[in-house]
């Protein structure tokens, strides 16, 4: 790369030319550019880089295209493309803000002959691509956070219980902003026990790793979607659901693969959910405790497909209503 500074000088008559402001996006491999953006960058006059360790400038080195490192002000940008030339500025991560802010103030004053601006982006972001940063983030935090770098998949156990927990919370709330911020919490925790499986000496593995495993789940589990079978309903898409997974799991019991730390509720309706989809005849076990009556009454509700752990909540938020109700006098 030339360390030269910018070419061109003013001529009050000539055409104003033009100028191409070049964005990219880190989250795209380096050298990844769109068409228009390789068109742009052949045809042009001159190509300018305010940062000298901008990650494109290999690529376009070995595409043969010459650029300055240079940082013109927004007068010398526009005396620039005097005579009709144009210049492309390959805008640094920041998007180049003293650049554009000089650019309109010009344009504004009514007294400078303006190129044509374009903004040019070069490459775009992904749906997802925002995870890339997250995956960056934690990655640093492990490394300089005196309390991150110390965790342990135990000592954040308890972490995810109560993140779930606060997700559920805001879904029944039915608040969009929590839900939003409550998913970004649980999505913390999968990236941060991912990037702590990483340091594992006998078995790591990455975030990559856990993401391909459950894309290889999903594909495999939905044989109506990527494969030849058909669903029509959701009932046939959940029988494609078990059918799979009892091949994959290849289970002795279906009550294997059931989380026994569960609430005391949802693990009495998982239970007989197994119970039921699996035709099986099992009598409740009785006692004298209010223990089995709980049983009962957890058994009944999912049978009538009413998730028993839910309308509890529901209730108990009743009840706490009218507790404050007594305690407010009303």
């Amino acid at each position: 790369m030339n360390a030269t500074s910018f070419e061109g000088a003013p001529d009050a008559t000539a055409a104003p030319g033009r100028i191409v402001l070049l964005t990219t996006s880190h989250r795209v491999a380096p050298g990844l550019l769109s068409w228009p953006a390789w068109q742009a960058l052949r045809d042009a006059d001159q190509v300018l880089c305010a940062d000298g360790a901008h990650p494109q400038l290999p690529y376009l080195r070995e595409a043969g295209i010459p650029v300055d490192e240079a940082a013109p002000t927004a007068q010398e940008l526009v005396d620039a493309c005097a005579g009709g030339r144009t210049v492309v500025v390959v805008a640094t991560g920041e998007g180049e803000p003293h650049l554009t802010d000089g650019l309109a103030r010009l344009a504004g004053s009514g007294r400078v002959r303006m190129p044509e601006l374009e903004l040019l982006p070069a490459s775009y972001d992904l749906p997802g691509a925002r995870l890339l940063d997250l995956v960056q983030v934690m990655d640093r935090i492990r490394a300089e956070c005196p309390w991150s770098s110390r965790q342990t998949h135990m000592g954040l156990a308890k972490y995810g219980i109560e993140e779930a927990y606060e997700l559920v919370e805001a879904i029944e709330a039915g608040d969009r902003d929590e839900l939003r911020e409550e998913l970004g919490d649980v999505l913390l925790q999968v990236v941060f026990h991912a990037r702590i499986a990483e340091e594992d000496p006998d078995a790591p593995f990455s975030i990559d790793d856990v993401a391909g495993g459950i894309v290889a789940k999903l594909i495999h589990r939905h044989p109506h979607v990527f494969g030849d079978e058909t669903a029509t309903t959701p009932e046939e898409v959940k029988e494609h659901w078990l059918r799979t997974k009892a091949v994959e799991k290849q289970r002795t019991s279906v009550t294997e693969g059931i989380p026994l730390g569960q609430p005391g509720l949802a693990l009495a309706a998982k239970l007989a959910s197994r119970v039921r989809t699996a035709a099986l005849e099992v009598p409740l076990p009785t006692g004298e405790s209010i223990g089995y009556e709980l049983l009962d009454l957890a058994v009944r509700a999912e049978a009538q497909g009413v998730d028993p752990e839910a309308a509890l909540r529901a209730a108990a938020r009743a009840y706490r209503d009218a507790i404050r109700g007594v305690e407010a006098g009303g």
